[in-house]
């Protein structure tokens, strides 16, 4: 197998060769964590360094509120207004968790029928290609004449947005499959939905998890690009109408969580590739 054709992995292990990717996060974690004290102190060192810096800055420069809050006003509007934020990212959340379900289930069942059915491929592969291809954010409001300013149209469009991405990293991975490991499984009298479950569905784990990080992080943005369009609920929403009333360090705070969300979600992926899929290529 080359090096373009390697599957990527999700290694439990530590050390590694330093390659920087999105399935093993060694540009986050090149090591197994933190290994004492005085690296946290570092870590926290350089994180109020940071923040008191860009603090000290937009105090001595006088820099505006509207133009650019500061950490400390981001972080009071964040405890003061998350209250009335938390029922906005309910809302987000219904609609990230809902449409990725449908999104992700149905591009991992049309990888797993155009790995199978090379036919099947070429009938689908030019709507997959328009759907890639396409801002969703762009069908929002046609979503919303039709749907109307519910759940409906935001759904919709995170499934449209992440069931691609989910679909092609699948189908990569279901590809990327030794045939000497089909041949064996073959010549023990396999039958085509065993190779597939035994030997093609382990071996694309990583991809697929890749498939659903990458996948799930569009829904996240599509959804809040769904809010800020039309509707009057969720954190696209808040951040419209805080940015509207001049609300800096509230639409920062808004900022703020949907970052929080995304690397939970990063996270969430990664660890899941941790454990059920850290064998090695």
């Amino acid at each position: 197998m080359s090096e373009t054709d390697a599957i990527p992995e999700f290694k439990s292990k530590s050390g590694g060769n330093g390659d920087v990717g999105i399935s093993n996060m060694s540009a986050l974690t090149a090591g197994p964590g933190v290994k004492s004290l005085g690296e946290v102190l570092i870590i926290v060192l350089v994180a109020v360094i940071v923040i008191g810096g860009i603090e000290l800055l937009l105090n001595i420069f006088a820099v505006p509120q509207y133009v650019l809050p500061k950490p400390s006003e981001i972080a009071v509007a964040l405890v003061t207004e998350f209250p009335h934020i938390a029922p906005h990212l309910g809302h987000t959340l219904v609609e990230l968790v809902v449409g990725f379900a449908f999104g992700a289930g149905i591009g991992l069942v049309l990888a797993a029928v155009i790995t199978q059915f090379p036919f099947v491929e070429k009938i689908v592969t030019p709507y997959i290609l328009l759907l890639v291809t396409t801002p969703m954010l762009a069908l929002v409001p046609l979503l919303i004449l039709r749907f109307g300013f519910g759940y409906e149209p935001r759904i919709i469009a995170v499934a449209l947005a992440s069931g691609p991405m989910v679909m092609i990293n699948a189908a990569t991975g279901f590809r990327r499959v030794d045939r000497g490991k089909i041949a064996l499984a073959r010549s023990y009298g396999a039958s085509t939905l065993q190779i597939f479950w035994k030997v093609r569905a382990p071996m694309a784990l990583p991809m697929i998890f890749v498939g659903l990080m990458v996948g799930s992080i569009f829904g996240l943005l599509t959804a809040v690009g769904a809010e800020m369009v039309g509707g009057g609920f969720g954190l696209g929403n808040r951040l419209t109408s805080y940015s509207s009333m001049i609300q800096m360090p509230q639409f920062f705070a808004v900022v703020l969580i949907l970052s929080i969300l995304g690397i939970l979600i990063y996270v969430l992926f990664f660890l899941l590739g941790k454990k059920y899929a850290s064998w090695e290529a």
